[in-house]
């Protein structure tokens, strides 16, 4: 993703968020909120190694802006059954539609269809979004550390807080796991992919752990294909998995995340 689909990614959003403001006022929207569903647990369920020692946040991404389509035919439904009867801890749907043809939809639909947790994965800037986030039955939702200054982010914690629903912050380098450290960031999202070039690299997840408080959590994400990097990615205490490209285009995602986890 070069710097400037990142930044056209960010623009697009700040269209979508004054439409969305236009159609239901910020204030409605967090009264909306505050009476939603209650959450599942995001957090817990990735807080201890799970039977098989690992857990996997399996997503459901239909595209990106660096493969294209990844799977044309996606049925959110039948791919969430699929990945909790494989054995996934949570889920983690795209709904961005402009670079990856995802959708709110998507994630309504795969949250009705299991008992799993389900993060909203999106390129979130603002406080309404987070309230959009909850209406939608969120559980928890992705914080990018890259694209929110340190204030906007302990706002945006602040906010998931008081709602009841958690977040996935994700870092990619010494000084966004400290920005978000001092955010007060208990899940940390390891993305091994540079947002900017696009080059992804497993070892990031494994250089960056170390510098993670003692009690946060770590997600390694991104770049992760077989039970090789998963052994590889172990060694540095990490536990927790989030993958999405291999999975979607898998011909049996249950199988495959299996084998992941044996």
């Amino acid at each position: 993703m070069t710097h400037h689909i990142l930044d056209a990614i960010v623009e697009q959003k700040h269209r979508e968020i004054a439409a969305l403001l236009q159609k239901t006022p910020e204030k409605q929207l967090r009264e909306l909120a505050l009476r939603s569903s209650e959450r599942r647990p995001f957090l817990e369920r990735l807080r201890h190694p799970g039977q098989t020692g690992i857990n996997i946040i399996a997503e459901i991404k239909r595209a990106s802006p660096s493969k294209g389509m990844l799977c044309p035919d996606l049925d959110p439904v039948a791919l969430a059954r699929s990945y909790e009867s494989g054995g996934a801890a949570c889920l983690s749907v795209l709904t961005d539609r402009q670079f990856f043809q995802g959708s709110p939809e998507d994630l309504l639909a795969a949250r009705a269809a299991t008992q799993l947790p389900v993060l909203r994965k999106d390129f979130l800037i603002s406080s309404c979004q987070i309230y959009e986030s909850c209406i939608l039955g969120a559980d928890a939702v992705l914080l990018i550390a890259r694209i929110l200054s340190e204030a906007q982010l302990s706002e945006l914690l602040d906010l998931c807080h008081a709602l009841g629903m958690n977040a996935l912050v994700e870092v990619h380098s010494e000084s966004d796991v400290a920005a978000a450290t001092r955010s007060g960031a208990r899940l940390i999202g390891i993305n091994n992919r540079n947002l900017q070039t696009f080059h992804t690299d497993i070892a990031t997840s494994m250089q960056l752990v170390s510098q993670l408080a003692s009690d946060q959590i770590p997600v390694a994400a991104s770049g992760i294909q077989n039970r090789q990097d998963i052994e590889r990615l172990s060694k540095s205490g990490i536990f927790n998995f989030l993958i999405g490209e291999s999975l979607v285009r898998s011909k049996d995602p249950a199988g495959f995340l299996q084998t992941l986890m044996e």
